[in-house]
């Protein structure tokens, strides 16, 4: 495993960034969502997540797609509320770096970078009969965001 970090070069005067390290959520629907994002003003993108935290606004899912349910006028969608919930906490970290570094105004930035990274596995175990256990591994999710601000 190499060294975690950003994968963009950060520049000091105009970007505020964040990272997330090891969430347990899943990476597809992190994929997901961060494509969905990626490219919005952190005003619009925070209302988003809001709107999928509370089941108004599914999330349309372009590739891992296989048995998702259509929801109408957005295709396959759903609605990844614990993953909404980690993007809008480390969304949120991000503003507040821009904030207590003066960036300007957060709100009126733009996502330039919001990836997802696969993290490493956490050791699980799945009960079963007779007194048994079966081994298994949870996914977790590296989430970097570096925003913008427009000229």
């Amino acid at each position: 495993m190499g060294k975690l970090g950003y994968t963009t070069e950060f520049k000091i005067e105009t970007q505020a960034r964040a990272y997330g390290r090891e969430l347990p959520i899943p990476w597809k629907k992190a994929v997901e969502l961060a494509t969905q994002l990626r490219g919005k003003k952190v005003e619009k993108a925070l209302e988003y997540l809001d709107n999928v935290i509370a089941l108004k606004q599914p999330v349309p899912y372009r590739r891992y797609n296989r048995w998702v349910a259509h929801k109408s006028g957005y295709g396959p969608a759903r609605y990844p509320t614990k993953t909404a919930r980690y993007f809008k906490k480390i969304l949120e970290d991000a503003v507040a770096n821009a904030e207590y570094l003066g960036r300007g105004e957060p709100e009126a930035m733009v996502i330039r970078v919001i990836n997802a990274h696969k993290g490493s596995p956490v050791q699980g175990f799945r009960y079963r009969a007779y007194g048994r256990r079966t081994a298994s591994l949870h996914d977790t999710v590296n989430l970097e965001i570096v925003f913008e601000e427009v000229k």
